[in-house]
């Protein structure tokens, strides 16, 4: 019901900001962790899409200290998402966190 990308530490000189260049003395704001939502029309009309995303962002909002600092976390909502009780959802963002924080294994080439 949820898909999540692996969460990336980023580079703090290679991120683009909407915000404009500030002097190169300036105290930069250290990198902190991200989260961002997709959940598209598939999951239902506005009023379900708003609803979802409101529960994962209270669900990721409780879990997002305990990923590395300047990681970036994209959920992304499956179409059953609207139907799934807020436990299940809980449990399926765990179970994507903790797949996503294993080691991968190298394919070989």
């Amino acid at each position: 019901m949820v898909h999540l990308t692996v969460p990336t530490t980023t580079d703090p000189s290679t991120v683009t900001s909407p915000e404009p260049a500030r002097d190169a003395g300036a105290e930069q704001p250290s990198a902190s962790t991200r989260a961002g939502f997709v959940v598209s029309k598939a999951v239902g009309n506005a009023v379900v899409r708003n609803r979802v995303r409101r529960r994962l962002r209270a669900l990721v909002r409780e879990r997002l200290a305990a990923l590395p600092v300047g990681s970036t976390l994209v959920v992304r909502a499956l179409p059953a998402a609207a139907e799934a009780s807020y436990p299940r959802l809980a449990a399926d963002l765990d179970a994507a966190i903790a797949v996503a924080r294993s080691p991968r294994e190298r394919r070989p080439r």
